[in-house]
């Protein structure tokens, strides 16, 4: 196994002192976008209950290789909500809507982008990639609305309590129950992340994730697509939700990742940092 990068919770500070920020309008809202680094332009999208600090570990790496386009989704972090009912059923239109309108506001009307995103993410970039043109590649990481069978065994807790230790206790245990497999990777850096995402988040995602809606996302896109996974992800059987995957289209590839949990790209940082660079570097379908 490779070695783990230590990280501290200044990281996150270094991490927005270094950040050219954008809050992009969008109809009457803003939808805020992080920006770092040189080169082809990727975008990075957190999964649900996050923010752009789900990619605290992967940020400077690729940021060496690529310009990294982090938003914080609508009704999540730093964005505004669109203004609909947290629940609504078309929920998932309009933060495609807004995600889409304001990339385009940055770069240019369907530019040339790649994509990856993580668990609930990785369903918003599978859909984003499938409406908007100048996606030339994709990446998913735990992706969510696969419709398949989930393997966890520990329930989640409700965390919100105006007891900040009691609060922070059903946090961590959270992170176990959910997010991550080895006890050691509850760190003071994740718990950071893990409590600022969560108690600003307003956007409902969890029945969008039970969905099998990747399922249409990734027929309907016509360019090369990595599936990632960690091997302990207990939101998929990895190996039998890959498979089924990989056959909704051409150049499909994917990949389980010894060792890790469900937010992968944290807990083996290393990995994910080399398979992201080597699948957007590489030439379409090639992976080097």
């Amino acid at each position: 196994m490779s070695v783990q990068p230590m990280h501290t919770p200044d990281t996150l500070a270094q991490l927005e002192a270094s950040a050219h920020r954008s809050q992009v309008a969008y109809r009457d809202r803003g939808v805020c976008w992080r920006r770092w680094g040189q080169g082809p332009a990727l975008v990075l999208i957190h999964g649900g209950h996050g923010s752009w600090m789900h990619w605290v570990r992967n940020i400077a790496a690729l940021a060496r290789h690529f310009t990294v386009l982090v938003p914080d989704l609508p009704g999540f972090g730093d964005s505004d909500d669109l203004g609909h009912d947290a629940h609504s059923p078309d929920r998932m239109d309009h933060l495609i809507d807004a995600l889409s309108a304001t990339l385009d506001t940055m770069l240019g009307r369907h530019a040339p982008v790649c994509v990856a995103g993580f668990s609930f993410g990785g369903l918003v970039a599978a859909e984003l990639a499938a409406r908007r043109g100048g996606v030339r590649k994709l990446a998913l990481i735990g992706p969510a609305g696969h419709g398949g069978v989930r393997r966890q065994k520990v329930d989640l807790v409700d965390w919100r309590t105006p007891d900040p230790a009691q609060r922070r206790a059903r946090l961590r245990h959270n992170l176990a129950a959910l997010m991550l497999h080895d006890p050691a990777a509850i760190d003071e850096l994740a718990m950071a992340v893990h409590e600022a995402s969560c108690v600003r988040t307003r956007f409902r995602s969890k029945a969008l994730s039970r969905t099998n809606g990747l399922h249409g996302a990734l027929e309907r896109y016509a360019h090369p697509a990595l599936l990632i996974w960690g091997e302990h992800d207990v939101t998929a059987v990895p190996d039998e939700v890959a498979s089924q995957l990989a056959q909704l289209g051409p150049d499909r590839e994917w990949c389980v990742i010894p060792g890790g949990g469900h937010w992968v790209q944290y807990e083996r940082s290393h990995d994910v940092n080399q398979l992201l660079k080597a699948w957007f570097l590489s030439q379409e379908g090639d992976m080097q």
